[in-house]
């Protein structure tokens, strides 16, 4: 394997390698599909390049409800093939692929009504769980279990006593979503895929009908250049149809944008030992432990405005505290709230009027001769969606091409990650760091935590917590540059660590900090710190407004008062 860093000196050369050569895949789109695309296309043995106009993650997959799940609502809606392929690939992920990254987590749901309540929810998890034990993956959560109200109240005795007659807890999984992605990208560059996120494709090159390649911008450091290569593969999720306009065709299916909100709270505002899980007329409502905060989420509305940066409105916050309130004893307030993201879903039109109701199926075609689309499906079956696309690219390369081998191929810092855990102690010791310190390192980068405790052996200074936000050590931040692709601030603060949604200051602490630690990586005089700093301040304070704002467009108004930095060059 070739080294999976994705610093500054791989960017450039990835860019390098791509403009020289033919590649046989090109990927557009650095989602987690994308990302899962150019790992399964460089493990079957062919030359792969992904480009991504932002950042690694930076539209939908960061901004997910971080769970890996079947989703229960599907079994309602009697799609259980889409159920089975998502609990199949949960497991796999679990206990194969990135046991370091996806975790196990427990949910409580509430029942309101004695009798055919606890049938009706009983059954489907029953189902659930059976659907999960019967595949190949999937054994290690425990089963289900119904409570009366005297024991889930001793689980979640933030519930108020006449919101329940009695419970059901069962078992699904969450990750980081954002750290996922990057751990993708970077387990496929150390296969020998080529990398470079702030790489814009700005049109496809065509011979006759066929496309053959793209033309990139490098959104970085200036400059175009063209990108040959023998299938390209849109996986632009939401802008999806936005990427096809560029080669003059939207093919044969439409993708709806579904915009999500979730707030992030203290974990002490909600006393309980394990999740929650609320029916609304919508669809349901997720509190899901994360660290020291919880998740509360999630919306599901039609969004038709600008993509780039979806905001979330007064009115969207006040939905979600208003049904979380309902069945708390202590009611949470806006002030309790640390942080808000809003994401769009990917959506496949044309079932169903409401988006709570459109397809997660995913779809793949060849749009064009030479042009592979993917879209649509959910974060939990990536893996899946991204073995369909490149089965579909085969189809246009004239040679024999080996099966999908994804479900054997861990992600970086999977291997070894169990044996690191059992010797933390070990670790914490002759690291001079606190076990609890190494505990989080090692959720986050698994046995790739060596480079972290490399950084630190050289640098002690870099073991001292980052200001504003204990939870992340300075090493981080320069790992996150060197070893990440981290490139702006904000790559830094919302996506390699969450600072920007889990503090209430939205990371406005720790940014000058963090900005003149990236500046050693990336080369950055004062007048660069500065402007990453400024831009920064200005985008958090453009996302509160806009969460005091009543609807979506006067909130998307407010976000945009906040535009995307342009490299000083």
């Amino acid at each position: 394997m070739r080294s999976t860093k994705l610093g500054p000196a791989e960017r450039a050369e990835s860019l390098a390698r791509m403009a020289e050569r033919e590649l046989d895949i090109l990927v557009v789109g650095g989602g987690v599909v994308g990302a899962g695309t150019a790992l399964d296309a460089v493990t079957r043995g062919l030359s792969t390049g992904i480009v991504e106009a932002g950042d690694w993650a930076s539209g939908t997959s960061s901004r997910s409800s971080k769970l890996i799940h079947g989703g229960l609502r599907y079994l309602e809606m009697l799609d259980f093939t889409l159920v089975q392929e998502a609990l199949r690939e949960r497991g796999l992920l679990l206990e194969t692929l990135a046991p370091h990254l996806v975790k196990p987590v427990s949910f409580l749901y509430p029942l309101r009504h004695r009798g055919w309540e606890r049938a009706y929810v009983g059954s489907g998890v029953a189902l659930y769980d059976a659907m999960s034990v019967s595949g190949s993956h999937g054994r290690g959560l425990p089963l289900h279990r119904h409570l009366g109200r005297r024991q889930a109240l001793r689980l979640a005795p933030c519930l108020r006593r006449d919101a329940l007659v009695g419970a059901v807890q069962y078992y699904d999984a969450q990750m980081d979503d954002a750290r996922y992605v990057a751990t993708l990208v970077r387990t496929a560059a150390g296969y020998g895929a080529w990398a470079a996120n702030q790489a814009r494709v700005t049109g496809f090159l065509r011979e006759g009908e066929r496309v053959v390649g793209a033309r990139v911008h490098d959104l970085e450091l200036g400059g175009e250049f063209e990108v040959r290569a023998r299938q390209v593969v849109n996986a632009t999720g939401v802008w999806t149809d936005e990427t096809q306009a560029l080669v003059g065709t939207r093919g044969q299916f439409h993708v709806r944008a579904s915009k999500g909100i979730h707030l992030v709270v203290p974990r002490d505002r909600i006393h309980s030992a394990t999740g929650l899980i609320l029916r609304t007329e919508r669809s349901v409502l997720f509190v899901i432990p994360w660290g020291r905060h919880w998740i509360v989420g999630t919306t599901d509305t039609e969004w038709t405005l600008g993509k780039d940066h979806p905001a979330a409105s007064g009115a969207d916050i006040e939905y979600l505290l208003d049904h979380l309130n309902s069945v708390l004893a202590v009611p949470l307030t806006r002030e309790d709230v640390e942080g808000v993201y809003a994401g769009l879903r990917p959506l496949l039109a044309g079932e169903s009027e409401a988006t709570s109701k459109l397809s997660r199926e995913h779809v793949v075609q060849h749009s064009v001769p030479g042009l592979v689309v993917v879209a649509g499906g959910k974060y939990t079956t990536y893996r899946v969606m991204a073995r369909d696309a490149v089965d579909e690219a085969v189809h246009g390369l004239d040679q024999r091409v080996p099966p999908s081998c994804t479900e054997r191929v861990p992600l970086a810092g999977a291997e070894g990650y169990q044996a690191l855990w059992n010797g933390r102690a070990e670790l914490a010791r002759t690291s001079g760091l606190h076990v609890a310190r190494v505990e989080h390192l090692l959720n986050r980068y698994g046995s790739l935590v060596g480079e972290l405790l490399e950084l630190i052996a050289a640098e002690p200074g870099l073991a001292e917590p980052l200001g504003g936000a204990d939870d992340y050590l300075r090493a981080e931040v320069v790992h996150a540059v060197r070893s990440e692709g981290a490139q702006r601030l904000d790559d830094v603060l919302a996506r390699r660590t969450r600072i920007s949604i889990e503090t209430f200051d939205r990371g406005t602490a720790s940014m000058r900090e963090a900005a003149e630690l990236m500046a050693g990586e990336l080369g950055w005089d004062q007048r660069r710190i500065d402007r990453e700093v400024e831009q920064y301040r200005i985008r958090v304070a453009a996302e509160r407004e806009s969460q005091r704002q009543p609807d979506d467009l006067t909130a998307e108004a407010a976000r945009l008062g906040a535009e995307d930095i342009v490299p000083l060059g």
